[in-house]
Formats: C-alpha cells, structure tokens, sequence
C-alpha cells in the first residue's frame, strides 16, 4: 500500500501509532524493526525509511511522543502555587508519576547509553524545566548556588529513584510507592537546601548534629511530633 501524494504527514504519524503499539505490546525495542512497523502499518518498507533515517530515530520518535506529557503534567501540577520551593517539589511529584506511567519510553530515552557527544533532547527538556524551577529557588533565597548544578543534583535523585523501580520491579519496594517517591522528592529538595548552605570541609559529631536538626525541624513544623530518637 502506497501512501497518496500529500499523505506524508498523516503516514509518518500511522507509522508511529503502530510501532508505539509494538514497543508497549513487547516492552522491549528489540521488536521494533522498520520492517515490523511497517507490515503493521500496511506499506512497503522503504516507505518507512522514508520518514526515518533508521531504527534509532523511529525509537526515539516514538517515546517523544509522551515527552511532551511531562511538560504538561509539570505546568498543571505547579498551577496557581505562587512558592518556588513548593513548586520545585511538585516537578518532582509529576517527573515521578511520569516516568512510572510510561516505563518503556522512559527507559528507553534515559536509561540507555548515548554518545558521549550527544544530548538526547528528552534529557535536555527535562533539565531545562528543572533549572527553570531552581533558578526560580536561587532568586528567592531558599536554594543558593549555581542552578544547574543544583539541578542537576535533585533531578539525579529523583531519576536514580524511579530507573532502580523500572529496572528492578520485584525488588522488594514499600507497598506505598507514593509516600517513598515523595521521600526522595523531599529529601533531594530540602537536603539541597541545607547542604547549599554547609561548608564543604568538615561533619560536626553525630550529637551535634541531631540536636541542630531537631531544632530546625521543630521551628520550621511546630506542631509535627517531635522526631523520634
């Protein structure tokens, strides 16, 4: 079946349909030849290279086709919420929660080896909208530093969580995976909030250290419980 002049725009995009619907079927790339999308999809092989160059760029289309989701999550979720330090945590929530929801196309987009020369441009929106919302911390006061270094510190935090439950899903994980994915988010922001704030030489005793953080904690949250001992 050949497509109809005028047809390349509506082909490529049935060309994506069907080989997302393999990648998600399979889970695995390894089934993605041009020559299965394209006995999906009911054209001759060539008709395929037409659009894509080679394997590799009909991959990477095809989780792009989520990508655009994360953005949208991250701009919803941080709606109407006027603190930067708040809304910093809410891109983690939604990076999270995203990453989970679509664990082929995350996989394959961040969890694979590139060249070293390269930037996938998966990678590069994610640290963009990270650094937007550190810059944000840094002008306010909460976060000091370098914004992209601060960034990419939290957002290795957060995508070291969510790649170890992708990659290891029988591990024996807590049953609420909301509450341990909001424990990173908070230990990555609020430890980068303490630690941008610590000299790099130097770790007081123990003691010391678990009296100074009991009083910030018990001044910051007043009526929490007192932390345990």
């Amino acid at each position: 079946m050949r497509a109809r002049p005028g047809d390349g725009p509506r082909l490529r995009e049935e060309i994506l349909k069907a080989a997302e619907a393999l990648l998600i079927e399979a889970g695995s790339e390894e089934v993605l030849t041009l020559r299965a999308v394209a006995r999906r999809t009911g054209v001759s092989t060539p008709s395929v290279y037409m659009h894509f160059a080679d394997k590799e760029a009909l991959v990477e289309a095809v989780c792009l086709r989520v990508w655009d989701e994360l953005g949208r999550r991250m701009r919803e979720g941080s709606a109407g919420e006027p603190d930067p330090f708040r809304m910093l945590g809410g891109y983690g929530h939604a990076y999270a929660r995203f990453a989970l929801d679509h664990p082929v196309q995350y996989r394959l987009l961040m969890m694979r080896q590139v060249a070293a020369e390269r930037v996938p441009p998966a990678a590069a929106a994610c640290f963009r909208h990270m650094v937007d919302a550190v810059t944000a911390c840094v002008a306010a006061g909460v976060l000091r530093g370098d914004p992209e270094t601060l960034a990419l510190g939290m957002w290795s935090a957060v995508h070291g969580c969510v790649s170890l439950l992708i990659a290891h899903p029988s591990f024996p994980w807590p049953d609420d995976l909301d509450a341990f994915i909001d424990h990173t988010v908070r230990m990555a922001g609020f430890g980068t909030a303490l630690v941008c704030r610590l000299p790099r030489q130097g770790v007081p005793p123990s003691a010391e250290l678990t009296d100074g953080l009991d009083a910030v904690a018990a001044r910051l949250f007043p009526d929490a419980a007192p932390p345990r001992r």
